[in-house]
């Protein structure tokens, strides 16, 4: 008998720690995955043109994706090149580039979710790691 009572005691126990883990588990917040990239030449000539590709993701549901391109010269800041237009799924930019003096192009994608295709005040989802191109 006493056996008995002690497998019941354990079997609770077992069962008490799974329900814990599960409701532990269920407070835990999802995070969304994503991934924003930025591909360039890693040099290129005066006054010729060059490809600049940038690919975009992120499965957080509800959001359009927009994908936008940023450039900028030296310590200036960046400013905004190129945008795709909203799209449900991953986004894709491809455009070309050139410069007309020598010196460093610094090149970063940032992805933009909003919630429709007129949203005015899109979120910033992930920003790429900046790319860069010197310019001979």
């Amino acid at each position: 008998m006493n056996g008995t009572k002690r497998a019941r005691g354990v079997r609770a126990v077992v069962v008490g720690a799974l329900g814990l883990a599960a409701v532990t588990l269920a407070a835990v917040p999802a995070f969304a995955k994503g991934d924003v990239t930025v591909s360039v030449p890693r040099t290129a000539h005066v006054g010729k043109t060059f490809t600049i590709k940038a690919n975009g993701d992120d499965d957080i549901a509800g959001y359009l994706h927009q994908l936008c391109l940023e450039e900028r010269i030296g310590k200036q800041p960046w400013h905004q090149e190129n945008c795709t237009a909203a799209v449900r799924s991953d986004a894709r930019l491809t455009t070309h580039g050139s410069a007309a003096h020598r010196g460093d192009l610094q090149f970063r994608a940032v992805l933009y979710g909003l919630k429709n295709k007129h949203d005015h005040h899109p979120v910033r989802l992930h920003t790429s790691s900046v790319a860069t191109v010197h310019i001979r």
